[in-house]
């Protein structure tokens, strides 16, 4: 089971959720609807084991961080249902990067409970504690990468969480998953080289502004990987070491 999964790989254990949250999570993972790219990719990032994990459920207002082309907006938007809703966040480097893979997944209003919103991450106007979850899925190294060539902004992470901390109502969740650099060397550089981060930075970050730790997962480690190699790099797709935490705004 799911969530017998999650608890195996604890390093602080939290409650399994009720059988009605998975029920909408493996509903909405097993949606025939889903693009076959994305379901290609669900071995390796465990989608259902991840939102199990983090807790997410029906009737949601979830924070759909550096989106990106909407992998888990897709899902999200099926588990929240239409007493929820999913906000499917980019900036404009994130929107010229995508293409069209994004235009396609929101064609014809096919996910009708997700609203697009396009803002560098540290201008965010969202409404005060109108969040119950916000998910950083491989996106938090990119507030410390900055790039002309691309256009990215290397947005302030210490604007962004002050901006989440007033959205995010008390008991809130954050999922942060990410693939893992050593500690050593410079936060900007790993991020600029190598696309990775510290744990410890993000551990630091989080617990120091309005959040607290409620669980560590195993679920996405491979210690195969000895976190030199560029994790965007398209033979490392799956493959990199990646940690998840689950955080509770206080």
């Amino acid at each position: 089971m799911i969530c017998a999964q999650a608890m195996l790989s604890l390093f602080l254990l939290s409650p399994c959720e009720s059988s009605g949250g998975q029920q909408a999570i493996e509903a909405a993972v097993a949606n025939q609807n889903r693009p076959e790219t994305d379901v290609q990719r669900d071995s390796d990032r465990k989608p259902a084991e991840v939102l199990s994990f983090l807790g997410i459920k029906e009737g949601m207002t979830v924070l759909d961080v550096f989106a990106g082309g909407g992998y888990y907006t897709e899902i999200l938007d099926s588990v929240v249902g239409e007493e929820g809703k999913v906000l499917l966040h980019n900036n404009d480097a994130y929107m010229n990067f995508i293409g069209t893979q994004l235009e396609t997944r929101l064609a014809n209003g096919r996910l009708k409970n997700t609203e697009l919103v396009i803002a560098e991450a540290d201008e965010l106007v969202l409404e005060d504690t109108s969040l119950d979850a916000a998910l950083m899925i491989l996106a938090y190294h990119d507030f410390f990468y900055e790039s002309e060539q691309y256009g990215w902004p290397d947005p302030d992470e210490t604007v962004f969480l002050e901006i989440l901390c007033k959205a995010m109502k008390p008991g809130a969740i954050l999922g942060v998953a990410d693939h893992v650099a050593d500690s050593d060397g410079d936060v900007s550089d790993i991020a600029e080289n190598l696309h990775r981060i510290d744990p410890g930075l993000v551990m630091s970050q989080m617990t120091s502004s309005c959040f607290d730790l409620e669980a560590e997962s195993n679920l996405l480690r491979n210690s195969t990987d000895d976190h030199s190699s560029n994790a965007v790099d398209p033979a490392n797709r799956g493959k990199t070491d990646r940690f998840l935490y689950k955080f509770v705004r206080r």
